[in-house]
């Protein structure tokens, strides 16, 4: 399969993100609506008493106004507005560019997790302010998964390499990556040298200039600590992408980018 296949073959957003808390919006909710608001990804508010619980879904769990995700009308997780506000609301992409925000440091609260396997069409700066973040948090955090597994293997396409050497926070996340027992593979265009223990891909195709992906294969997928992010740019500074932490998907990611790069 090629990268563009495994997108295709990932179904269409069917999620309501609801707020529950007061009656009315607030601007935490206006802020995730603009994040969203490209997606068919419903962004509403909602009363407390309008969902089923579970033990695991507690809605009186946490202090505050509470965000959660339903996938067909099925209430699948809650987080805390506060959580999603200072992981995804409250931030830009500069703390990763500029190594304020580390390996280490990445929270990925459940309600955002849970948008795995979900197609999504995401605009960079200066078409959104927020969308392309989403894909850099989720970048970072398969970076982290890599960097707490300690082995295994990373494969990480920049489109151009010196992105690597130029921003200051991705340079400290691969130096500390490349350190480890992570066997890890970057790809790209060749704009810049790779001053780090790693396998460097390069070429001026397109499916180096276009593809943007992040995957950990562990050495033992099966123990579900895998995840791969894929994203094509199709108009500049537009991506579509899906992420997933499927075992069996994240293997055939893995071994598709082998063949194809």
């Amino acid at each position: 399969m090629t990268l563009r296949s495994f997108i295709e073959d990932t179904g269409p957003p069917t999620a309501t993100i609801a707020v529950v808390g007061d009656d009315q919006p607030g601007p935490l909710e206006a802020m995730l609506d603009e994040t969203f608001e490209t997606q068919p990804i419903t962004v509403e508010t909602a009363a407390t008493d309008t969902f089923e619980l579970t033990d695991d879904l507690d809605l009186e769990a946490g202090d505050g106004d509470v965000a959660v995700l339903l996938e067909d009308g099925v209430l699948v997780a809650i987080s805390p507005m506060a959580d999603i506000y200072e992981s995804l609301l409250a931030i830009n992409s500069d703390l990763f560019v500029t190594g304020t925000r580390g390996l280490g440091e990445i929270e990925f609260p459940d309600v955002l997790a849970n948008l795995d396997e979900t197609q999504l069409r995401l605009r960079g700066y200066p078409l959104a302010h927020k969308e392309k973040l989403l894909l850099i948090i989720v970048s970072r955090r398969i970076e982290q998964l890599a960097w707490n597994g300690g082995s295994g293997t990373l494969r990480s396409a920049f489109q151009h390499l010196s992105r690597i050497t130029d921003e200051i926070g991705t340079h400290e996340v691969y130096t500390e990556l490349a350190t480890s027992d992570v066997d890890v593979h970057v790809y790209g265009v060749d704009d810049a040298t790779v001053d780090l223990d790693v396998t460097v891909h390069s070429g001026t195709e397109q499916r180096y200039r276009n593809a943007w992906f992040v995957v950990y294969r562990p050495d033992d997928p099966a123990d579900g600590d895998g995840s791969a992010l894929v994203c094509l740019e199709d108009e500049p500074r537009v991506w579509d992408g899906f992420w997933t932490d499927d075992p069996e998907r994240v293997v055939a990611i893995d071994e598709a980018i082998a063949r194809e790069f």
